[in-house]
């Protein structure tokens, strides 16, 4: 037998933007780690990376010197044939190197090499006594003769079961440290180290949903009975987290496990309680708000199977669930599951293929689906077309402010709030009844941006192609791109002119104004500048849901998911922030978004009301939004995005390659010799299926000092573009980024 056959390699692949996998050697101590699956800790040039093991008995090409493994940290595979499976799915559906795509599906402290087995496990210290001769009174009496502390300490301990945890011998019992080492000391007990689960949502938990109504079961019955993949179309205050629980109550009661997805950090802790109400300690959270040692602790918990529902937003998708059973997308229009980095994966697309290699169920749910998910034939729509109770959905009020009467501009900080007369008499009203408020504005900050009166001079970020925003809390101007900033100017910086004018409208702003105009209420503001701390999202809604609060207002955070009986008016201070962006799910998104804040009204027995404020009151958005009407949406939206008007998801497939650099001339020329491979691969390779669209600048031209541009190809074959992504995978220039199925065109 020659060295080479006596010799073990096996293909690695690597955290790092290269679509070819890596050869090794496997030595012969550790052959028995190095499996599909397992990480391994491998050299590369000069350093040291974690990797994955995606392939065995490989050959090496003839005279490459191939270098051995240096470590393989997993007893077992950290990632199971079907986690990657998918890696291989996203690689090749996304156009990402698959280093990059198995990055994505394991947590990050699993990459770390200085710890590749990821945090130590959290061991608590356990004082237990041992007894040691201790049965007879006589007996205390003489060991305790001069300690009549210790004596304490031990039978407190004893009254407890012989044993307790040191931290709450200390801090609740408040007993002396030196005490209880002298019961060490002794002989009398000793310290025993348990491992113990980091998880910041222990204490969480509502009681178990009531029984649910005849619609709700019918629809249970109807997912549990179809193998198919579900849509639960419900409107607002339907119960929809309800049916999602009731299900999964079923597969866990069967031995499988579950995933429940939620958009935003800011609904796991509602979300978790009410499933901890259900499941209790078998749900394990996943979400990049927790530290790496909780993160990891959920994930060893999940991998093991002492876990068996996993909640969080997009990342949760590749939970290490076992047994899976079912996976829950919530309010899967959210573009918020699309990840903004390669790869640029739609956790709502990668649920539906882990559902399918995996054998579970996928069950989609919102009031307002994406086109997208209408569209697409192979789900099976269950109506909930009533919220519970037979509450009927709030009246809205569409406020023209083209021709509404305001309050005078001398109270509206010189008419720069929006603020008509019906919003306002609405909102005393619901003031002087000791109900709550939801007031919604899609644009953080104080102002939008300081504008010279005499030249016109508007301050920009000098990174990025974007005025600066004004900020109060602490006063400045900040770019919410790349973070720079400076002081708000009291001259123009091209004039020399002393007086700056505020332009636009911000959160900030909106709180100042509203706080002056009702000086008694208190109001808490819900946006990116208040919920950057790890508790601040549970910490504001804990207040609105005990009545602390009286009028919340923020961007589109609050427009989701929040269940207060007691809000009874709703108002969308200004719904055209984003109805005009250059993009083409613009009236999409504002639909969406003002019949999604539209839903948190009328909860309660009380009812509700909701105004909208804008300057396009017939925009087909708008209406359908105001008659809580999907299909009158869908039915004036989905011409508008087929021929003869430029074709557009979800009737054609959209694939988007971004070109950055720092030198604008490099961008503009590497986005020509982009589109310019496009136009060649679709009329020499693909029948002339493929339209090439630029390149042209990016409508946010300039981000964290890179110039952007971009080319969009469309098709309506998906293998088409599945063709086009892969072959540019092959040739990836680290300039160019492939948005697959993009959510914005920004």
């Amino acid at each position: 037998m020659s060295v080479l056959q006596a010799q073990r390699f096996v293909e690695v692949v690597l955290p790092v933007p290269v679509h070819r996998p890596y050869i090794y050697e496997v030595p012969d101590a550790l052959a028995a780690r190095a499996v599909p699956g397992a990480r391994v800790v491998v050299p590369l040039r000069a350093r040291r990376v974690v990797g994955v093991v995606t392939a065995v008995d490989q050959r090496p090409a003839a005279g490459i010197e191939v270098k051995a493994i240096a470590a393989a940290p997993d007893a077992e595979p950290a990632l199971s044939p079907a986690l990657l499976d998918l890696g291989r799915w996203i690689s090749d559906y996304y156009g990402a190197p698959l280093g990059l795509a198995l990055r994505a599906i394991l947590p990050g402290p699993l990459w770390s090499v200085a710890k590749p087995a990821g945090p130590a496990p959290l061991a608590e210290r356990l004082l237990v006594l041992t007894g040691n001769g201790m049965d007879s009174l006589l007996e205390r009496d003489r060991r305790f003769k001069r300690a009549p502390k210790r004596r304490a300490a031990y039978e407190a301990v004893e009254a407890l079961g012989g044993s307790a945890p040191m931290s709450h011998l200390l801090r609740q019992l408040k007993l002396s440290g030196a005490v209880l080492d002298g019961l060490v000391e002794q002989g009398l007990a000793r310290i025993e180290r348990v491992p113990e689960t980091r998880d910041p949502f222990a204490g969480l938990s509502s009681p178990p949903p009531p029984t649910l109504t005849a619609d709700q079961r019918r629809v249970v019955q109807g997912i549990l009975d179809t193998d198919e993949p579900a849509l639960i179309h419900g409107v607002t205050g339907s119960g929809k987290t309800l049916v999602y629980l009731d299900v999964l109550r079923s597969v866990v009661a069967s031995g499988r496990g579950a995933i429940l997805l939620v958009p935003e950090i800011a609904l796991t802790p509602q979300t978790v309680a009410r499933v901890r109400g259900v499941f209790g300690d078998q749900v394990a959270v996943l979400h990049s708000g927790l530290s790496a040692g909780e993160r990891i602790d959920a994930w060893r918990a999940l991998r093991r199977g002492e876990r068996l529902v996993a909640v969080g937003p997009r990342s949760a998708v590749f939970a290490p669930v076992q047994r899976l059973g079912a996976i829950v997308v919530d309010e899967e229009h959210e573009p918020s599951y699309k990840q903004g980095s390669a790869p640029r994966y739609h956790a709502r697309d990668v649920a539906a293929m882990r559902a399918q290699l995996e054998g579970a169920r996928l069950i989609l749910g919102s009031a307002t689906p994406s086109l997208e998910t209408l569209q697409n034939e192979r789900l099976v729509t269950f109506g909930l077309p009533d919220r519970v109770g037979a509450r009927p959905l709030p009246p809205v009020e569409v406020v023209d402010l083209r021709s509404a009467p305001r309050v005078a501009p001398a109270e509206t900080a010189g008419g720069v709030v929006p603020w008509s007369e019906a919003l306002d008499a609405a909102v005393s009203g619901a003031l002087e009844r000791r109900e709550q408020v939801i007031l919604l504005l899609n644009r953080r900050g104080f102002s939008t941006f300081v504008q010279c009166p005499n030249c016109g001079n508007v301050p920009g970020c000098p990174n990025c192609a974007i005025a600066l925003t004004v900020h109060q809390t602490p006063p400045a101007l900040r770019c919410h791109y790349c973070g720079h900033e400076e002081p708000i100017p009291e001259t123009c910086g091209l004039c020399g002119s002393a007086t700056q004018r505020l332009r636009g409208l911000g959160t900030q702003q909106l709180e100042h104004f509203v706080g002056a105009r009702f000086p008694r209420a208190r109001i808490a503001r819900m946006d990116l500048d208040t919920t950057t701390s790890k508790w601040a999202h549970h910490h504001i809604l804990e207040r609105v849901a005990s009545g602390e609060v009286d009028i919340l207002l923020g961007t589109q955070m609050i427009a989701k998911g929040l269940d207060f009986p007691n809000v009874t008016v709703v108002g969308v201070v200004d719904a055209d922030t984003g109805l005009h962006f250059p993009d083409f799910r613009a009236g999409e998104r504002t639909f969406q978004l003002v019949a999604q804040v539209a839903g948190r009204a009328g909860r309660g027995p009380r009812g509700g009301r909701v105004f909208v404020q804008t300057r396009a009151p017939d925009h087909h958005a708008i209406r359908a939004a105001a008659a809580h009407s999907v299909p009158q949406f869908v039915a004036a939206e989905l011409p508008l995005r087929a021929p003869p008007n430029p074709p557009y998801p979800p009737g054609t497939g959209l694939v988007r390659f971004i070109v950055a650099t720092e030198d604008h001339a490099r961008t503009a020329d590497l986005a020509e010799k982009v589109a310019t491979w496009l136009r060649r691969a679709s009329r020499e390779r693909l029948d002339g299926m493929l339209t090439v669209l630029g390149p042209a600048p990016c409508p946010l031209m300039r981000i964290k000092g890179q110039w952007r541009w971009h080319v969009l190809t469309k098709s309506s074959e998906p293998r088409v573009l599945g063709r086009v992504v892969r072959a540019w995978r092959a040739k990836a220039h680290r300039a160019v980024t492939v948005d697959r199925d993009p959510v914005s065109l920004l």
